[in-house]
């Protein structure tokens, strides 16, 4: 592949820099059109959503199968304060500063932000300041209807179940079989494929006509027998609404008394999101979807979304949602914005197509740049030990983002509380915090990245507030605990200029033949010893302790065929313990997993540690006080 042909766009850097938005509005993209011709995207493979935003076609990995991959590099963090340390804002600065200022070929693929932080309390999430997703209102207000697409889907699928409980309670074997296959006008009983599938599954063998079919496999093919108490599917929507987190449903007249006690979870909590995220191809995720598993029958056998029937029904619901979402920097590179799954229950990444695509669009001397959802410890080990082992791509590099502020808090410093005034220990210099935190949770971080064999490139994401000394500390330090390098960026001011120098660091750390990259843990270890194996090696824990709860799960899954599955562990991210107040580096721990959940079709097992909020609420000032539109112009106002 040649050196894209790109006008690339020079926002005019203001001191004091303004808000995110005001920054968005004064530079205009450029048309999606011409994005998508810069870097070799055909016409054909683009459907607009407008003039700033496009969907592509999966097409161009056919026609661009014999180019070679370009380098492919995870921006991950330490663990955050809960003000977070700006991986977002570093992942589109360093794309920037590649392509606008080293004019290299580079993507930056990143995940769809959810409506519930966007008008909760967290606001958009495009970056920030000159290093920024533009135009950030639609980057950050629907898109392309994916998350809308993914909320149907999920909810026909949780109806479906209620609905065949429902019929399954209230209908005599026989009537039940008759609706399910009913006779045609030849007085035939034809089958659908994915009803002849269930017959698969059951080990009775296919037939045209299912009058055939014996007393007892007619029992067996018409009754799901669901245990109401194993049901993990829930409703979502993209709304933070705590008064969903346990509802009653059923109360209507029309039900007669079948209720049951269920929930909702934010949308993209869905397995269905997770699916999106680690799915290869539209045949993958129809696959996948066949494969969701939302609990047991009644003799502990998995039932799934193919045995409910709606497989198919939920991938055309979704058939638009596998294409990557098209948009552009504020220095106009290129952006995938695809897919937005939970970093905590799920795997926090953006999706594995878009990456595919935008490695083949690079060429062998580009760059895609993605990022990984919360600290090293969740993101990264997520990204190497789930996205990379389902989608087989060989990664380049670890771009580990730090900042003076964490690691004085990892040193011993006060509480970081969003929403506060930070203490004057995060506003003066303080080199002994600065070396506490360097010592302890850079330390072990660096070491974690350095257990894969990739190469790992320290970015100090400078604040104002940071003195040279403790700069110079932190780089130090980093290189001394095994980073090929550490840089001190400053892209949030300066965009791309800012961040040459981690740039250029990248390009050297990945110079030279690939680095033998390794998982932590083989599948075939039982799912105990799976999650050991991460508590120990990336957490620092000394073991784990399993509830009975657990346990229970742990055997199921297993019997139920599910063990060689990879780990995703739900745990908090603002420790590398299980206690969010724990800071640095903790040892001496064991890891409590409270319980154990299965993403079957999205293919992982994911422990819990500690309680999992799968429905944020809203606090008592929400974002949307300050979100607004102009009803003349159409200008939105207070989006970050």
């Amino acid at each position: 592949m040649s050196t894209w042909n790109v006008e690339y766009l020079k926002p005019t850097l203001q001191t004091p820099v303004p808000s995110d938005i005001a920054i968005s509005r004064a530079q205009p993209p450029k048309d999606i059109e011409k994005v998508a011709g810069e870097i070799g995207i055909h016409p054909d493979e683009l459907d607009l959503y407008g003039r700033k935003k496009a969907k592509v076609s999966l097409d161009i990995l056919d026609r661009l199968k014999e180019v070679k991959n370009g380098k492919y590099v995870v921006v991950a963090g330490i663990t955050p304060t809960p003000l977070g340390e700006g991986k977002s804002t570093t992942t589109i600065g360093l794309v920037q500063a590649l392509g606008a200022h080293l004019h290299k070929n580079v993507f930056a693929c990143v995940r769809q932000p959810s409506q519930g932080p966007t008008f909760g309390i967290k606001g958009g999430a495009a970056g920030g300041g000159y290093s920024q997703v533009i135009p950030m209102e639609e980057f950050n207000l629907h898109l392309t209807g994916d998350i809308h697409a993914i909320t149907a889907a999920n909810n026909l699928l949780a109806a479906a179940i209620d609905a065949r409980m429902f019929h399954e309670a209230t209908q005599p074997t026989d009537a039940l079989f008759n609706r399910l296959a009913p006779k045609n006008k030849q007085g035939v009983r034809p089958l659908s494929e994915i009803q002849l599938r269930r017959l698969d599954r059951l080990g009775i063998p296919r037939t045209d006509d299912a009058e055939n079919l014996s007393e007892e496999q007619r029992i067996s093919f018409a009754r799901l027998n669901i245990d109401e108490s194993t049901i993990t599917w829930n409703r979502v929507m993209d709304t933070n609404d705590r008064f969903l987190r346990k509802i009653e449903i059923g109360l209507g007249p029309n039900e007669k008394g079948h209720t049951r006690t269920t929930q909702f979870d934010i949308t993209v909590a869905s397995e269905l999101m997770a699916i999106l995220a680690l799915t290869t191809s539209l045949d993958d995720m129809q696959q996948r979807i066949a494969r969701i598993v939302i609990g047991s029958d009644k003799a502990g056998n998995p039932v799934t979304a193919d045995d409910i029937g709606v497989t198919g029904a939920l991938t055309v619901l979704m058939r638009d949602t596998v294409r990557p979402n098209l948009m552009q920097t504020l220095e106009g590179t290129p952006v995938f914005v695809h897919a937005g799954p939970f970093a905590n229950i799920a795997h926090g990444q953006s999706s594995i197509l878009a990456d595919k695509v935008a490695l083949k669009l690079v060429g062998e001397n580009g760059f895609v740049i993605t990022e990984a959802g919360f600290g090293a410890d969740i993101g990264m080990e997520k990204f190497f030990n789930i996205k990379c082992r389902y989608s087989g791509l060989q990664p380049s590099a670890v771009v580990l983002v730090a900042t003076v502020r964490a690691l004085k808090m990892h040193g011993g410093g006060p509480s970081v509380v969003a929403g506060a005034p930070l203490k004057h220990e995060y506003l003066d210099e303080n080199i002994p915090l600065v070396e506490g935190g360097c010592d302890s949770n850079l330390r072990k971080q660096i070491e974690n990245a350095n257990k894969f064999g990739i190469p790992v490139v320290v970015c100090v994401n400078k604040f104002a507030t940071d003195t040279d000394k403790e700069l110079e500390l932190v780089c130090s330090k980093a290189k001394s605990y095994g980073a090929f390098d550490a840089v001190v960026s400053e892209h949030w001011s300066q965009g791309g200029a800012g961040a040459v120098a981690l740039a250029n660091s990248l390009v050297k750390a990945t110079e030279g033949p690939a680095k033998e990259f390794k998982f932590l843990y083989n599948l075939d270890l039982s799912l105990e010893d799976k999650i050991a194996t991460i508590a120990k090696e990336i957490y620092g824990a000394d073991g784990i302790e399993l509830s009975d709860a657990a346990k229970e799960k742990l055997e199921r899954c297993t019997r139920q065929g599910f063990s060689k599955l990879p780990i995703c562990m739900a745990k908090t991210h603002l420790s590398l313990s299980s206690d969010p107040t724990k800071k640095g580096a903790p040892t001496g721990f064991t890891l409590p997993i409270r319980d154990v959940r299965a993403s079957v079709g999205a293919g992982f097992i994911y422990p819990l540690v500690g309680e999992m909020t799968t429905m944020p609420g809203l606090n008592t000032r929400p974002c949307f006080y300050d979100i607004t539109i102009d009803p003349i112009t159409e200008v939105i106002d207070g989006l970050f």
